[in-house]
């Protein structure tokens, strides 16, 4: 049972990561890189891709090398990754700052998911890994809703707090700035008053931009310590004895 609490704990800790991660970089890529909504969804496959590719490798680390490991590894480059999602800003190229991050977080992703599977089956009876699987498969779901309403709330805060900034700034009617400011839960996908001068609407619109890189900077940090505290649940939790695959049973003995 210590088992299953350590492997769902992980779970929980790096899927909430996961789960806020793939609900707010669309919206960078599409809202404020400018990225159509296909060059955004290829821009994320890459990253789905590397850990397909990566699946079979992973199994044979698993075999030689054990779980505990690569999930205590896994997490610290998925950490990596997340940072580095951090660094861009408006307008930077996708090969030079976001490819990197998405091959280490993706890399990361793939070195824990095949050791985190094996956990979990070897940590009830062969009769029960079905209903273990299913447990583990519910917690990372509701780790990630829960990660999108509570660090959600972040990053809406942090968005507003630098946009009022960059509002106050600007030499703009006050009707116009309350009407700005009572969108901001759209992030950056909140619509601008009509009639605004060219000059103002662009320098509202970099404002806005730069407000959701701000705020998305603040959320990957929680990410990386997200990571962190799931790679330090798998070296406190997860004993070595249950990391390594299942033997078949012998039916003829």
């Amino acid at each position: 049972m210590e088992v299953n609490k350590g492997a769902n704990l992980h779970t929980f800790l790096l899927y909430a990561a996961i789960g806020i991660f793939f609900f707010l970089f669309p919206l960078n890529l599409i809202q404020v890189q400018g990225y159509s909504p296909t060059a955004a969804g290829s821009a994320i496959l890459r990253l789905i891709l590397l850990m397909f590719l990566l699946s079979r490798w992973a199994g044979g680390l698993v075999v030689r090398s054990g779980s505990r490991g690569p999930l205590m590894v896994g997490p610290l480059i998925a950490a990596i990754g997340f940072a580095l999602f951090s660094a861009p800003t408006v307008g930077d190229s996708y090969w030079e700052s976001f490819f990197p991050a998405i091959i280490v977080l993706g890399f990361g992703m793939a070195v824990t998911v095949v050791p985190l599977t094996t956990v979990v089956m070897n940590s009830v009876n062969e009769d029960r890994a079905g209903t273990a699987s299913g447990i583990n498969n519910a917690v990372a779901r509701v780790a990630g809703v829960l990660a999108i309403a509570v660090v959600g709330i972040a990053m809406v805060k942090a968005f507003s707090l630098r946009l009022d900034r960059s509002l106050a700034g600007l030499c703009l009617p006050s009707d116009i700035r309350q009407e700005v400011q009572a969108n901001e839960i759209k992030l950056a996908g909140l619509q601008l008053p009509a009639g605004l001068d060219p000059t103002a609407n662009a320098a509202i619109k970099e404002s806005v931009r730069e407000a959701f890189v701000y705020g998305f900077r603040i959320v990957m940090s929680i990410c990386v310590g997200l990571s962190l505290a799931s790679a330090s649940v798998a070296w406190l939790m997860i004993p070595p004895e249950h990391d390594r695959p299942r033997l078949p049973t012998d039916s003829s003995s």
